[in-house]
């Protein structure tokens, strides 16, 4: 039986976009199916009591090198962003509308990219705005689309949805109700669809 992962995600984190570089190859290798669920982690911080690593002087010290220790192993790009963390409310609202434009795929490349590797700001909309349309995708529709009471109630219900799952942070991953957190814990991801 074909598996679902269903992989709770938010841009704005460093360890999200590490496991975004793996999620496709091990989909792939599984022949599982994949359902990205853009939510708010800031939103799902609140809900839960929890917060960003980076809160803790000393767990974002560790943390960073950790990241780029996996980044390393991944042997994929990655830097450190300077304005961290970025307002993502805009990014995560743009999100479910490319899905709805089917151009996800190419905005999460674009996004995940000028965070995580062009160290943009893209949290300030002019920036972001200025930056989607160098990378070929139309601001204007999507982020009309994005600003809908619609879209805007997906983002909501998803983030609520997630924490109703027992999701605390991000990337999270849930196969058959098993949750699975973290970047670094991508083979219990692998196992999870293997059984």
């Amino acid at each position: 039986m074909t598996k679902t992962v269903t992989f709770y995600f938010d841009y704005g984190s460093p360890a999200t976009y590490l496991a975004w570089t793996q999620i496709n190859s091990i989909i792939e290798a599984a022949n599982a199916n994949l359902n990205m669920v853009p939510m708010l982690l800031g939103g799902v911080f609140k809900e839960t009591g929890n917060a960003s690593p980076a809160s803790v002087p000393a767990k974002g010290k560790w943390m960073n090198s950790d990241l780029k220790k996996h980044a390393e192993l991944y042997e994929v790009e990655f830097n450190s962003n300077s304005f961290f963390p970025i307002n993502t409310l805009n990014l995560m609202r743009g999100a479910i509308a490319a899905q709805q434009m089917d151009i996800f795929e190419k905005y999460s490349k674009a996004i995940f990219t000028g965070i995580w590797i062009k160290d943009l700001n893209l949290g300030d909309i002019l920036i972001l705005q200025d930056y989607l349309e160098k990378n070929d995708i139309d601001s204007t529709t999507l982020f009309g689309l994005a600003q809908s009471d619609d879209i805007k109630t997906i983002l909501i219900q998803n983030t609520k949805e997630a924490v109703m799952k027992g999701v605390f942070g991000a990337p999270t991953f849930i196969v058959d109700e098993e949750l699975i957190f973290g970047q670094d814990r991508l083979n219990f991801l692998k196992s999870a669809l293997k059984t």
